[in-house]
């Protein structure tokens, strides 16, 4: 039995598909099968129901799951305390994000992180901040950048958070013709009502900028008229900046966005909170630190220098 097998078992019983836990550890399926069969043949027991298409995990495969996580995290564990010898030459950082974050503080931040540590291996992890939450709960991330206020659950008593910034939702439009009828100026204001009379891009029903301002629409007793739902935050960009309608989304996106235009939403005023997001019961490594260390001094730039921001993004905590 090793570490390579058990990551497949684990893998496999994650996602309940050969195909899709193959193509996440980059192998092709027939190894991994032999993998499994080999474990399988070690343990003197079959570790998976196998029926038509159908995957699930047997009692022994049941028994095996906690203890292989356990061993793949101690391993983990070990290398990144090798990784620390090293110093900041070397290592590994975990960090999750939600998608609105990764157009704009994760960039800034990873950019000037690994211009500074260039030997330090980054994985992003782009999920929504309840996942997030859980991810860093079962030891899968180092940090989380979230953009809600959530409480610890049961499972997960000891989460640090940090507040990073407030930021401003702004309303979007082409900062040239757009089609859509929203000419704004720089430092415009316009008000829900206003916003709800005019084409709209808005973002799919998992997001939490959606839940928001479906909320505020609500609330005001307005209907958005939509053109298009559904998108990503990249896609809802790229559709405003085309004048296919306007968008509210978080101020800091429109960092390097010069064919958009924005106006500051009023009656009401929109926000969201952005917190950082740790185990306190785990210490974390160096490179961690560091990573943490970057994010906020990456934020103090966004909120008190000359990037356009500082109307409608604040420090916090």
């Amino acid at each position: 039995m090793n570490l390579e097998q058990l990551a497949s078992f684990v893998e496999v019983a994650n996602t309940g598909h050969f195909t899709k836990a193959a193509a996440t550890l980059h192998l092709a399926q027939p190894s991994l099968s032999r993998q499994i069969s080999t474990l399988e043949k070690e343990l003197g027991s079959e570790l998976f129901h196998r029926a038509h298409g159908h995957i699930s995990l047997t009692a022994a495969g049941e028994t095996l799951l906690p203890s292989a996580r356990r061993m793949l995290a101690d391993a983990e564990a070990v290398r990144r305390d090798m990784d620390e010898l090293a110093g900041l030459r070397k290592g590994r950082i975990r960090l999750g994000a939600t998608p609105t974050l990764c157009v704009s503080l994760v960039a800034e931040a990873i950019s000037g992180f690994h211009h500074e540590h260039p030997g330090v291996e980054l994985e992003l992890v782009e999920k929504g901040s309840r996942e997030l939450i859980e991810a860093l709960g079962a030891g899968e991330l180092d940090l989380a950048l979230i953009t809600r206020t959530l409480s610890p659950s049961a499972q997960m008593p000891r989460l640090r958070m940090q507040g990073v910034l407030s930021e401003d939702l702004v309303v979007i439009a082409a900062a040239e013709s757009p089609r859509g009828g929203a000419d704004f100026l720089p430092g415009d204001t316009v008000t829900l009502a206003d916003v709800a009379a005019l084409p709209q891009v808005l973002f799919h029903h998992g997001y939490d900028l959606r839940v928001a301002t479906s909320a505020a629409f609500d609330a005001a007793g307005l209907a958005p008229n939509i053109v298009v739902e559904g998108a990503e935050m990249d896609a809802v960009l790229r559709f405003v900046e085309r004048g296919l309608g306007v968008a509210i989304v978080p101020a800091m996106v429109l960092v390097d966005r010069p064919r958009l235009t924005s106006a500051q939403l009023l009656e009401p005023s929109l926000s969201r909170t952005v917190s950082l997001a740790t185990r306190a019961d785990v210490r974390p490594t160096r490179a961690a630190s560091a990573m943490e260390t970057t994010i906020l001094s990456t934020a103090r730039v966004l909120a008190e220098e000359d990037t356009g921001l500082a109307a409608h993004v604040r420090l916090v905590g």
